[in-house]
């Protein structure tokens, strides 16, 4: 191989099928990228090979000899951090859960796009030259700002009658996604957890853990982005709550509690009257405290009413602020916090919560 192509050829893919053609069609279309080894289901490593970019997976989801031969491969601490595409028979949801029950970081489907699934592949699957210490550091604290100034925008401007605008939250959302792309959740959320106020603290604890949920599940980065200006934006009407209610260092009274409930009503109302936030977006502002039984508020929405953004949502915002330090009380450890609200039973997505356990346990 000449020199040149030693250069360009930074990536190594390993392709582990179980196809009798070896994915042959899809081995193709990655060497345009990297470098490919293409092995059989069983011959995947116990511990992936230090210059390998990413492993892509091409398997019969609904073989459960497959499956259980790859869950016990990839489930393993060595191949915690590797990122891993999963190819989809097709684009149903079942395949799709399948898939992020065996640990996917994202999903293609056949018929193949090579175009589309190499863009996917260079965003999945960094060069191993593309991002050093530095850049992983800069990438990190980029995206911390981005965050802490739709903050400012939003708790400190807000209030005083600035308009808040979707350009504010879409310029910040590419700094956010790749800070913690190419860091760690685990680095976020110690980077943010030092800041002094509590609400913006908590905001962007969501954010971090929805973000890192979003490419846990795969998501395409529409979707991904979707999701980080939800989070974002989910606490927006808290802005519009008195200061020394939120910081109040001990537990609310009645009163005060009903009060703060007002808190999504608030933030809906401001940004409807507003204009030019799109309805799914208000949706999570209106809606992050119901609850599937019906126990929840506003609205006292339950079921089929409660949207899917909400739901996760939902997940990561009372996840989030368990394991937050607060005035009034510590924070509870990540197993407790997930154990918490195991116990809350009918009031989450089960499904979309054991889908978050990888996320609550695999950074700690």
């Amino acid at each position: 191989m000449s020199a040149l192509a030693n250069k360009t050829l930074k990536r190594r893919l390993l392709l582990a099928s179980d196809r009798s053609d070896h994915s042959s069609e899809l081995a193709n279309i990655l060497r345009a990228v990297g470098e490919v080894d293409t092995i059989q289901t069983s011959e995947i490593p116990e511990r992936p090979a230090a210059d390998l970019s990413g492993i892509v997976v091409d398997i019969n989801l609904r073989s459960p000899e497959s499956v259980m031969m790859v869950r016990a491969k990839l489930q393993t601490e060595a191949y915690r951090e590797m990122p891993r595409l999963f190819v989809l028979a097709d684009a149903l949801h079942h395949a799709s859960m399948q898939a992020w029950a065996l640990g996917a970081t994202d999903t293609i489907s056949r018929p193949f796009d090579a175009r589309g699934i190499l863009q996917r592949i260079r965003a999945a699957f960094p060069d191993n030259s593309a991002y050093d210490e530095t850049d992983r550091g800069k990438a990190l604290n980029r995206g911390v700002e981005a965050a802490h100034a739709v903050m400012v925008k939003i708790f400190d401007r807000l209030p005083a009658g600035e308009p808040l605008k979707l350009e504010d939250i879409v310029a910040a959302e590419t700094r956010i996604l790749k800070a913690i792309k190419h860091n760690s959740l685990r680095e976020w959320l110690t980077t943010v957890g030092c800041h002094h106020q509590e609400t913006y603290r908590h905001c962007l604890f969501v954010t971090g853990f929805a973000v890192a949920f979003a490419q846990h599940l795969g998501m395409r980065e529409d979707d991904q982005r979707r999701l980080a200006r939800a989070a974002l934006l989910h606490d927006v009407g808290k802005a519009f709550v008195p200061v020394a209610l939120l910081d109040k260092p001990g537990e609310l009274t009645i009163e005060e509690m009903a009060d703060m409930r007002e808190h999504p009503r608030r933030g809906y109302d401001a940004l409807s009257a507003q204009g030019g936030f799109p309805a799914e977006m208000l949706d999570v502002i209106l809606h992050h405290h119901e609850f599937l039984d019906g126990s929840g508020y506003p609205n006292g929405l339950s079921g089929s009413e409660i949207s899917d953004i909400v739901r996760l949502t939902t997940i990561v915002d009372v996840y989030s602020a368990l394991v937050e330090k607060r005035a009034y009380r510590l924070q509870f450890t990540h197993a407790k916090a997930f154990s918490m609200m195991e116990e809350m039973g009918s009031k989450f997505d089960r499904q979309l919560l054991q889908a978050f356990r990888p996320v609550a346990f695999g950074h700690y």
